[in-house]
Order: C-alpha cells, then sequence, then structure tokens
C-alpha cells in the first residue's frame, strides 16, 4: 500500500469485524483511495463497489477490486513486470518535472518511470492488465519517493529510500470480483444500493486529495499537464471542476449528510475524527436519518505520519513543530436497532481498544 494521508489502516480490524457480524455479502466503499478497506471487505468473500473521484483511486480498484485472482494469468503479469522492470531508463516529463523542476524522485529513477509509463502505454492501453501494471508502477514509485507522504511538498535532503533503485513487484490479487467506479459520491450515492453494508469515510479538512497526490494523478492519466508552483502541481488543480464541496467548511456538512441519507444499506458506517469540522453530535444526527438507531465507538489513535515528522514548507524544509501525536478516530454505525445491537458488542471485544457512547 502506498503511504496515504487518513488511510484506515489502523480501524481494519474493527472494521472487518463490523462486516463479518453483520453478516456482510455485498457492500460499498464510497471514498476508497487506496482500496484497503475495500480489500478487507473483498478478503471476506464480500462483493464489493468501490468508488472515488481520483484516477488513481480508479486504477487501485480496478486492480485489487475488479480483477480476479482466479481469472487473470498470474505467470502473464509477473512476466510483464519483470520486462518492464528490466527496462532502461529514457527521460521525459516525470524526469523534467518531477526529478529537476522539484525533487520528488531521483532523475535516475524519473527516467525508469517514464520509460515504464511509456511502455503500459503503448502495449496495454485500455486491457484489463493495464490497471495491474499501473498499480506496480506506482507502488513502486511510492516506495522510493522522497517525501513525508503527500506531494505538496518533498525533502529538502533525499529520504534514503529515494537513493534506492526502483523495483516493480507483482501486486497481490484477490479471489473474487468487485466493481470499480470513478465518480462523485454525492451523485452516486443513492444510485448503487441496495447492500449490506456501506462505508463512509469522507475527506476531513481543506486538504484535497487531488493536490495531496498528484504524481500519481498524472501518472495515470499520462497527458504531460502544464504546472505551477514548487511541487509542480497540475494546472487543472486551479479549475473548480476539481475541487470538492467536502474540501469546504461551508459546503461539506450538506455534501455528508446527503451521502448519509441517499446511501442504500442495510448498515452505513461512517468513520471520522475529533481533529475535523463536524462533531459526534453532528454525526450521530446526520446518521439517524430515516430513524436509523446509531451508535458511536470512539477509537485512541496515533495521528498520520507527518504530526510526528513536523510541518514543512513547500521547498521540503521544516518551519513547525509537533503539537500532539494521537487523536480520536469515531466510527458510527447506523441501520436498524437490532442490527446495530447486534454487531456493535462484536466490535468492542478485546484486543481492541474502543470505548462506546
Amino acid at each position: 500500500m502506498i503511504k496515504y494521508l487518513g488511510s484506515k489502516r489502523r480501524l481494519v480490524p474493527a472494521l472487518t469485524r463490523i462486516a463479518e457480524a453483520a453478516g456482510t455479502r455485498t457492500a460499498l466503499d464510497l471514498f476508497t483511495g487506496t482500496t484497503r478497506v475495500a480489500q478487507a471487505l473483498k478478503h471476506l468473500g464480500t462483493q464489493v463497489t468501490a468508488v472515488d473521484t481520483a484516477r488513481y483511486a480508479e486504477v487501485f480498484a480496478r486492480c485489487y477490486i475488479e480483477s480476479d485472482a482466479d481469472a487473470v494469468d498470474i505467470a502473464e503479469i509477473e512476466r510483464e513486470v519483470a520486462r518492464l522492470d528490466a527496462l532502461p531508463g529514457r527521460p521525459g516529463y516525470v524526469t523534467e518535472t518531477f526529478c529537476r523542476r522539484s525533487r520528488f524522485f531521483t532523475p535516475e529513477n524519473g527516467a525508469r518511470i517514464d520509460a515504464i509509463r511509456d511502455d503500459i502505454a503503448a502495449r496495454h492501453r485500455g486491457t484489463t492488465l493495464e490497471p495491474i501494471l499501473l498499480t506496480s508502477l506506482i507502488e513502486a514509485a511510492d516506495r522510493v519517493d522522497s517525501t513525508t507522504g503527500v506531494q505538496m511538498a518533498y525533502l529538502k535532503q533525499w529520504a534514503p529510500r529515494a537513493l534506492q533503485p526502483l523495483s516493480m513487484r507483482v501486486p497481490t490479487l484477490l479471489r473474487g470480483g468487485g466493481r470499480a467506479i470513478r465518480g462523485d459520491a454525492v451523485t452516486l450515492a443513492g444510485t448503487l444500493g441496495p447492500f449490506d453494508l456501506a462505508y463512509i469515510d469522507p475527506p476531513y479538512n481543506q486538504h484535497r486529495y487531488f493536490t495531496n497526490y498528484h504524481v500519481w494523478e498524472t501518472l495515470v492519466a499520462w497527458d504531460a499537464p502544464a504546472h505551477y508552483g514548487v511541487a509542480c502541481k497540475r494546472a487543472d488543480s486551479r479549475d473548480p471542476s476539481t475541487r470538492s464541496p467536502f474540501n469546504s467548511r461551508r459546503t461539506m456538512p450538506a455534501a455528508l449528510a446527503s451521502v448519509i441519507a441517499n446511501v442504500d444499506a442495510a448498515l452505513v458506517v461512517v468513520s471520522y475524527n475529533d481533529e475535523s469540522w463536524l462533531s459526534a453530535d453532528d454525526l450521530v444526527d446526520m446518521c439517524a436519518a430515516g430513524g436509523r438507531h446509531v451508535e458511536v465507538l470512539e477509537f485512541d489513535s496515533r495521528r498520520y505520519v507527518g504530526a510526528l515528522i513536523g510541518i514543512h514548507n513547500p521547498r521540503g524544509e521544516r518551519v513547525g513543530s509537533v503539537s500532539h501525536v494521537r487523536n480520536t478516530e469515531l466510527v458510527l454505525l447506523a441501520g436498524s436497532r437490532d442490527l446495530v445491537q447486534r454487531v456493535s458488542p462484536k466490535v468492542t471485544a478485546e484486543p481492541l481498544t474502543v470505548a462506546i457512547r
């Protein structure tokens, strides 16, 4: 998995218990990101629909959620990954933009990313192999980048991992099928169901994933966009069409309330945290739409790794200090009273540390 702001790695055990206790056979992950939660649900044998607006998220979902390990030719994938990994570097857009004008990768790794991405475009565009190979490339690039985990800035000095050579690996695919959909959660929420479970993990603040991971957006689009600023962000980052109502304090509450109210699922699971724009009481009111019974689980959690490193400016220079390293992750369960009260005791069992409201 790539380094990702808002990753739910620590919540996966709890979310897995929720799905098992609810007897989940079909699930919706509306803000799937790297598909970490969607993969965990699929691993249970659940039929998962993974949705996100990001190009890279759609690629991950097509790789890990739509692809069926029993239906693909693993030997062919292994051969292609090995062939791509052996290609000599050929400097192009990535080398010029993300290695020379900025410092996300060393020029040597940038040239290899250019060569591999060009080859995938030439040989595999529109095929079932394309998302698998793109996922392998993005994950390989993530292992040798020189950032704190987001692409709004890069480190002033090379991160030790950045000096390692790029190395592609075959993604670990799961058995079973699923759906990958690129689209807006507000528009799609009421059109995709019904589901046994819907998981909703919206953006928490003004920081946009489109700019936080603009390098991955460009690697997938492969459109050599005009760029601006020290971090060489895509010029279309300034276009209103790339902005989400979830990244505005003014528009976010109504957008989230609409998604929760419209989603068609027996059990709605919403994750949030105590450093964001909405209070737990606000979230309970939203989740109670339609007469749902709601319970709130609270998990003590370490903050995102960037909080442990400090605040950096666009040149990668440290200009701030760490304020605190822990927060509270909220997980709300909403559905019929019988279902919610059957599920919640299974989640609060040891070894998870959970406080229930």
